[in-house]
């Protein structure tokens, strides 16, 4: 049911700030993810054409579910950061790539998210922009 697209490609500017995922693939409205350190929030936007979800979770809690991360069998993500009406949901596959899912809770009746998957290189550069340490490295 979950189809997850690709962001492989990663540009940062110096001058606001903001590290920028985007996607190489061919398509009318390709997904990117922007990210910029506001105190102790991290101000998220993921954007699919004119759609976009912003989300502000805390730098440490984000640090700190990211280094805890870890490959499941059978499941796709297996933590998540934020609230339980707006959140992050993060999985880790075997071969390093990390999954994303940015998700807003309407209630029990239904969500909205959005299916993303960095490369193990552009995971890398996640996890050395937020400053996160693997705790199991």
């Amino acid at each position: 049911m979950r189809n997850f697209h690709p962001l492989d490609q990663v540009t940062s500017d110096p001058d606001s700030g903001i590290l920028l995922y985007t996607s190489s693939v061919d398509a009318p409205f390709k997904p990117q993810v922007a990210m910029k350190r506001e105190g102790s929030y991290i101000a998220f936007s993921v954007s699919h054409g004119p759609m976009e979800m912003a989300l502000r979770p805390r730098v440490d809690e984000l640090q700190r579910v990211l280094g805890r991360v870890s490959p499941v069998p059978g499941l796709q993500t297996t933590r998540q950061v934020g609230t339980s009406d707006a959140y992050i949901a993060l999985g880790l596959n075997p071969d390093g790539t990390l999954l994303m899912r940015p998700t807003l809770v309407a209630d029990a009746t239904g969500h909205f998210c959005f299916n993303l998957i960095m490369s193990d290189e552009m995971r890398a550069s996640l996890f050395e922009w937020l400053g996160v340490t693997r705790e199991n490295d």
